[in-house]
């Protein structure tokens, strides 16, 4: 069986198509495959011509682009050098996880399924693609991918007589385990940290993203404390100078809170190691074999990891779980009936009943844990067992002269909507990451990661006439973009304080539920107007007895959006909450050019579909 062998590739932004693939390559592991997991940039083309099936998993972000951990493998793919028949002894599968609300839905995959098949490997089954916008998430077409998938490979390539797969009740081994430092020497290899050595090295060679280390200067809240929501606008200054552009990004890595970690402690046992220095160790019950030990996400300092400070700031307490969760800590229970109850999460066709006990209510691991008291899992095995604590990606708030501190370094403005509601159960949640930016102090130091955005913002752009569309928190890589094209205009005002609307370049649609409570940057927004060619034309949908948003507006301004976009040739610009604003935003402007310009509906759509081609159109939701 030693020539079956896999390679399980992932392009991935916020993890989605990592946990994607990483379940792909248990599959693998279960049909008896050797198999490598990877980012794709992590891999050469030798080695896939060498691999007995190839397996990808990869997201799309941005305007159709590939995850920053894929590009590099995609230039690699796109040289004209390579041999049309490079791949051909290559079966291949892919998933994709996209966002239909996007206008490029799945594009990173359907660019790489076509140049795969030009490059003449064979597709094994049709590919998969994940749709966040599902009620269910990716997971409505990944289960079904799996299943296919797995038929398919063993149609192709049977085992040896006698030989089955691995059942799903047998555990699988993870290729690390935790460890005290005195047992090191008992294993084939250890680390004294989680791979940071190794995460750092690719973000430094990465030109796209820089790792600083800011100080907050203000954490001040924007709306009234009787608003329903608290937002804030928050202020840093970084150690270092350095250059961002609107639509650029930070990532900000959060930490669990201290009472979440303590209760995890209790529930598990842990007690008498959470103290205790760790190292990772190589375990010789599993036959996969990568070079590195599991890559954390958040940059780490040259502190001791500790089995508490990684509970703090390396795993996900509150992610929702996953199918491969409740699989997983099945085996760490004695109690026949929890362990069944846990197994019937794990069957592909229970996903209602699995989204309606974990999706749903946003029911946490930390929670699940709780109700299933009976499970204890060997703290050897708590880093395999949690997903890892990612950072989370903030649109930039500042420009032009906001960039820059009193003291010359380099500042950033976020502006955050502190996530808190309660769920159908009543029970009230919490984002992770907001959560902690809620409470951090002035003067208060974090690391982030500082990285290329996805609006792609050209100098060349920076003088034509753009249409913004930016309700709630969305507004934010649009007031970077107005205070950066003031700046690149030289700060010279206007021939009069106000442009003619019908002549003004810069126009935004701005949406919020009340002037009064969270129409941000009210007054910035008016003295802007008296410096550059601005158009504010808000929607309150609180205000007034008929509902108003933003897409209203644009409609109401017909004229003016077909002036912007047809007659002047602008961009468009749509930034904020995905779901249905970015989807009844297109339908009103195609409204708009069908309504103004001799276009009927098919042409308007055609017109918008060519601003997307000549990238014109562009959107950042989230």
């Amino acid at each position: 069986m030693s020539s079956r062998h896999a390679i399980v590739l992932y392009g991935s932004e916020t993890g989605n198509a990592q946990e994607a693939a990483e379940e792909l390559g248990r599959l693998m592991r279960r049909l008896h495959f050797s198999v490598r997991t990877c980012a794709f940039d992590e891999v050469d083309l030798e080695s896939i011509k060498a691999c007995t099936v190839l397996v990808c998993s990869i997201a799309t972000t941005g305007q159709g682009e590939f995850p920053m951990n894929s590009r590099k493998f995609w230039r690699k793919l796109l040289r004209k050098k390579l041999p049309e028949d490079c791949l051909s002894d290559t079966p291949f599968a892919l998933f994709g996880l996209g966002d239909s609300s996007y206008p490029k839905y799945n594009w990173a995959a359907k660019k790489l399924r076509k140049r795969l098949i030009q490059l003449g490997a064979q597709e094994l089954i049709v590919a998969g693609q994940g749709d966040e916008q599902n009620a269910e998430g990716h997971e409505s077409a990944f289960a079904p991918f799996q299943d296919k998938l797995q038929n398919q490979v063993l149609g192709m390539f049977p085992l040896a007589a006698g030989l089955n797969p691995i059942p799903p009740n047998v555990l699988l081994e993870p290729e690390w385990l935790l460890s005290l430092p005195e047992n090191k020497n008992k294993a084939s290899e250890s680390v004294k940290d989680n791979g940071a050595a190794a995460w750092t090295h690719r973000v430094e060679q990465d030109k796209t993203v820089c790792m600083l280390d800011m100080c907050l200067e203000q954490n001040k809240r924007l709306t009234p404390a009787t608003h329903w929501q608290d937002v804030r606008l928050l202020a840093f200054s970084a150690s270092q100078q350095v250059q961002y552009m609107p639509g650029d990004v930070l990532t900000v890595y959060p930490r669990n809170p201290m009472e979440d970690v303590d209760q995890i402690i209790r529930l598990m046992g842990w007690s008498g190691v959470a103290d205790e220095d760790l190292v990772f160790v190589r375990n010789t019950n599993c036959d996969v074999s990568t070079s590195e030990p599991p890559a954390i996400t958040q940059p780490a300092d040259s502190g001791n990891l500790t089995f508490r400070r990684m509970l703090i700031e390396h795993v996900d307490l509150n992610a929702i779980p996953r199918r491969y969760f409740f699989s997983l800590v099945s085996h760490f229970t004695t109690d026949q009936f929890q362990r069944s109850r846990l197994l019937e999460f794990t069957d592909p066709l229970s996903l209602d009943e699995l989204y309606d006990y974990t999706t749903r209510p946003r029911r946490s691991i930390l929670e699940v844990l709780q109700e299933f008291d009976t499970v204890k899992i060997p703290w050897q095995w708590a880093a395999a067992v949690f997903p890892e604590l990612r950072g989370r990606q903030f649109s930039i708030a500042s420009g032009g002269k906001l960039k820059t501190g009193d003291d010359g370094m380099t500042r950033f403005e976020l502006l955050v909507a502190i996530v808190k509601y309660k769920t159908i159960l009543r029970k009230e949640r919490r984002g992770v990451c907001t959560r902690f930016l809620e409470h951090l102090e002035v003067g208060s130091w974090i690391r982030v990661l500082l990285q290329t955005g996805s609006l792609n913002i050209t100098q060349a752009e920076a003088t034509k006439p753009i249409l913004m569309v930016g309700p709630g928190t969305g507004v934010a890589p649009v007031r970077s973009l107005i205070w950066q094209r003031l700046e690149d205009s030289s700060g010279q005002p206007p021939t009069s304080n106000r442009m003619p609307m019908e002549k003004s370049n810069n126009v935004l649609f701005f949406g919020c539920r009340n002037r009064d409570a969270d129409y941000f940057f009210e007054d910035e927004w008016g003295s802007l107007k008296t410096r550059l060619p601005l158009e504010v034309l808000p929607a309150f949908s609180r205000d007034q007895s008929q509902k108003q948003y933003v897409q209203d507006v644009i409609r109401s301004y017909s004229g003016l959006v077909y002036d912007l976009l047809y007659k002047k040739q602008g961009i468009v610009f749509v930034c904020g909450s995905s779901g249905k604003m970015p989807q009844a935003v297109r339908e009103a402007l195609i409204f708009a050019m069908e309504k103004e310009g001799p276009m009927d509906r098919p042409t308007a759509q055609a017109y918008m579909q060519s601003l997307e081609r000549e990238d014109r159109y562009k959107q950042e939701t989230w």
